[in-house]
């Protein structure tokens, strides 16, 4: 994924350094794609009954205490996913679960953004697992400079999957199919 000016605001880049990525073995990763892999309909808008993708880690670095998770988009810098309260351990978060405290995505809710970006134009999504030596004490609900205020200084690794997503027209289906060869009438 090529860095674009959203990189700056990812909450990697304002609360962990390079050698924080990956300390210790720490690994992110997902049953439903791999890293840079296309994001799956069923986890974005453009499908009915959408959730959040199933993730994994592997153990944390020692000294953590508590895990949590910031899914951005790097192209809108908006914040999809605010999760805290994850226990700091090898664990994951299946398919459409609700995980222990969320807070405030980039529209106010309390949830799983579903990604939606116009058709035709790709959009990059970042997982970003960080590993806390303190748990943060806050109310679900918070927003998200308050989950960063209360994350910095504190970040003892981070484990990052990346994502993305590019709505298809639905009108191209058409575009595979000989109009001339379909009998209409029946006949």
């Amino acid at each position: 994924m090529t860095a674009s000016a959203g990189h700056a605001s990812l909450a990697i880049a304002r609360l962990a350094s390079p050698e924080l990525l990956g300390a210790e073995g720490f690994e992110l990763s997902s049953a439903a794609f791999e890293d840079g892999e296309e994001l799956d309909p069923s986890f974005t808008a453009y499908e009915e009954d959408s959730v959040a993708p199933p993730l994994e880690w592997s153990a944390p670095p020692s000294g953590a205490l508590e895990l949590a998770l910031v899914v951005q988009c790097p192209d809108t810098g908006a914040c999809h996913w605010l999760v805290w309260g994850l226990a700091p351990q090898q664990g994951q978060l299946l398919e459409g679960e609700i995980p222990p405290r969320v807070g405030k995505n980039a529209l106010g809710n309390s949830e799983w953004l579903l990604p939606k970006p116009p058709v035709g134009e790709r959009h990059g999504y970042m997982f970003q697992l960080f590993a806390l030596d303190t748990p943060l004490d806050l109310l679900p609900g918070s927003k998200p400079e308050a989950v960063f205020d209360a994350m910095d200084g504190h970040v003892v690794g981070v484990a990052m999957l990346t994502a993305t997503f590019e709505p298809e027209d639905e009108e191209d289906d058409w575009d595979d199919v000989d109009l001339d060869r379909i009998d209409f009438d029946g006949n």
